[in-house]
């Protein structure tokens, strides 16, 4: 019986454990990045892109964004691979509630780093919503459109 406790023990406190990790690994999967350009952050999203964890995304994106300070979010896909997307109705579903949410704060969402596959496959989806988004191929086309738009030159100091 002794043993059987000590067991017991040791199991909550490897659930414990493996709960933290969790929360540890959910606080750093959506890093947000200042950029050099004021009231702008960039948020790269890496790894395997589940439905819970989407939501997981969408929720702290919405919580941790200064809504006051920042008016333009850069969201990177690069570091999704072609065979780590969800389905694609699933994901185009979820890009467009993030899209929505952060359109009622009044934040300009721009999208960067999808692959040509994924690119495809948003095309020849069926949600005409999706085509609709702010893509760019990469985060620095997607920075020299921040700058067009808010006026912001690059200044080359010799």
């Amino acid at each position: 019986m002794a043993k059987y406790l000590e067991m017991e023990k040791e199991i909550q406190e490897l659930k414990k454990q493996l709960n933290e990790s969790k929360l540890i690994i959910d606080s750093m999967s959506v890093p947000i990045i200042p950029s050099i350009i004021p009231e702008t952050v960039l948020i790269p999203i890496v790894g395997k892109l589940l439905p819970g964890r989407f939501e997981k995304i969408i929720s702290q994106i919405a919580n941790l964004i200064n809504f006051e300070t920042v008016n333009t979010v850069i969201i990177d896909f690069s570091g999704i691979g072609e065979n780590e997307s969800i389905e694609m109705d699933v994901f185009g579903e979820s890009i467009i509630k993030l899209n929505n949410t952060l359109n009622l704060f009044g934040i300009d969402v721009l999208y960067t780093g999808f692959t040509p596959a994924v690119s495809q496959k948003i095309i020849s989806s069926e949600m005409q919503s999706v085509k609709t988004l702010k893509t760019f191929l990469t985060f620095k086309t997607a920075l020299k459109h921040v700058m067009k738009h808010k006026g912001i030159k690059l200044i080359n100091e010799d």
